[in-house]
């Protein structure tokens, strides 16, 4: 057949089903996508809510006087007198709430500060030496990671009594230095971020350990221990169940605990503890809101090298 008689094939009549099925299908992947985008930021607006409005109703609760918290709205103002609410909180009882607060800052600020300190040099060290038995002494520290806090406080309120470390600052302070998790981190931002090959260097170069630590290594982690710090001032700043175990003396509470006894006490006298409850909350929050702004820039650093190692 030559290519002149090449027969050519009728063109098909297309239905108008079959024509429109893939528009449709574009139509349909295309939505996907939005939908998808849609659900999450639902859940988004959702969390951001869930967090949000009571934080709002507890900035509205603290300006106002205990008639007005139940004669108006939770998120409505009424007349402000947060200033009177302050002065009243820290006036109270020869300066309690005052006290609590120093309590906090030395149980969690102080503490997070050593207990990131022993979690960076120990992760360290199972990252960086060799030590008969360090692939199980490291096991036990994972072990260490998987049992709950609230198992321990029992035996270790037990130790202190033994010992004569309960309703005293050491029996809140010392447990709070050890952290499993802590060394788990620290020994993997030491692997994100210090380089065996610069360690020998300094090594070659004639440096002891502790020197090569802190003037090469230690600068290296420093947003790993901003981010541990982070952890462990939070944790210990809302720490609850074992200052209710080790202390006595309301003189010693840390914050968290004093507003719970000021809760069991609103009974007794309602127009007083109310508005100190209310503020005292609020001030309570602050020094994690500052310290969460201030680290964040480290706290995001070392998130992000954890998660890649």
């Amino acid at each position: 057949m030559s290519p002149s008689q090449t027969l050519t094939r009728p063109d098909r009549a297309v239905s108008p089903d079959h024509a429109a099925r893939p528009a449709d299908g574009r139509r349909t992947r295309s939505a996907s996508p939005l939908l998808g985008k849609g659900v999450v930021n639902g859940v988004l607006i959702a969390a951001m809510l869930w967090t949000i409005l009571p934080l709002t109703w507890l900035v509205v609760a603290a300006t106002k006087g205990y008639a007005d918290l139940y004669s108006t709205g939770g998120f409505e103002f009424a007349r402000v007198r947060l200033w009177e609410n302050l002065v009243e909180l820290f006036t109270f009882s020869d300066g309690l709430f005052l006290r609590w607060l120093l309590n906090s800052f030395l149980y969690a600020g102080v503490g997070a500060l050593v207990s990131s300190m022993i979690s960076i040099l120990a992760g360290y060290a199972f990252d960086k030496f060799r030590f008969p038995g360090k692939e199980r002494w490291f096991g036990l520290v994972l072990l260490g990671v998987l049992v709950p806090a609230a198992v321990t406080t029992v035996p270790l309120y037990l130790m202190a009594s033994d010992l004569g470390l309960t309703n005293s600052f050491w029996g809140v302070f010392l447990p709070g230095l050890a952290s499993p998790f802590g060394v788990y981190l620290g020994r993997v931002f030491s692997q994100a971020y210090v380089p065996d090959e610069l360690l020998e260097a300094t090594r070659v170069d004639g440096a002891g350990e502790l020197r090569t630590f802190w003037q090469i290594a230690f600068p290296l982690l420093r947003p790993a221990f901003a981010t541990l710090f982070l952890f462990g001032f939070t944790g210990g700043w809302n720490a609850f169940f074992m200052p209710l175990l080790m202390l006595s003396d309301h003189e010693l509470y840390p914050v968290g605990l004093g507003l719970f006894m000021w809760r069991q006490l609103i009974n007794t006298d309602q127009d007083l503890y109310y508005p100190l409850l209310m503020t005292g909350s609020l001030v309570a929050i602050l020094p994690l809101v500052v310290a969460f702004f201030s680290l964040q820039r480290y706290w995001k650093a070392g998130l992000t090298a954890g998660a890649v190692k």
